[in-house]
């Protein structure tokens, strides 16, 4: 069975086991991700219904593509501009393209995913705490920054600028 897909403003036509490069998506190695703008689908000759079905597909790696070099010249003006771009991708293999239900299947590894999400907001919490007892020893690095300027200003001065000569007369 094969299904044509859309992410990232592209289409591409996937079936089972297929791994592509797509535009950059969240997550990381080995998350699993449910494409669920199907356009077409079908099995053979035959096309399938679409309404309901979504792809199911693993996160192999997040990379960067060729480098293009995109280079500006306006001849005569001495305008020359060189700039260079990776695009960020993502690697997916395709692991089933189903319905809903056979999604929700290859789905737990996400649902697992989602309560790392709600640590860090926990951290968050936390986080103040420990910036209260951090601001605790803020006096004592201002009053070392305070010793620090005596320090600096043993530095020697600056040589002054050498003095200009008076332009030569001219004779007429």
């Amino acid at each position: 069975m094969f299904a044509i897909v859309r992410t990232g403003g592209k289409q591409y036509r996937v079936a089972a086991g297929d791994i592509i490069a797509v535009e950059k998506l969240a997550g990381e190695a080995g998350d699993s991700v449910t494409l669920d703008d199907v356009l077409l689908a079908g099995d053979g000759g035959e096309v399938k219904d679409v309404k309901g079905l979504t792809v199911a597909a693993e996160i192999v790696a997040q990379e960067k593509g060729e480098k293009v070099i995109i280079f500006k010249k306006r001849r005569r003006h001495n305008y020359r501009r060189k700039n260079g771009h990776r695009q960020q991708h993502t690697v997916l293999k395709i692991s089933a393209i189903g319905d809903v239900k056979a999604a929700k299947k290859a789905a737990p590894k996400t649902e697992a995913a989602k309560p790392a999400e709600d640590k860090p907001a926990a951290e968050k919490k936390a986080a103040p705490a420990k910036k209260a007892a951090a601001a605790k020893p803020a006096p004592k690095k201002a009053a070392a920054k305070t010793e620090a300027k005596p320090a600096a200003a043993t530095k020697a001065p600056a040589k002054k600028p050498a003095a200009k000569k008076p332009a030569a007369k001219k004779e007429d």
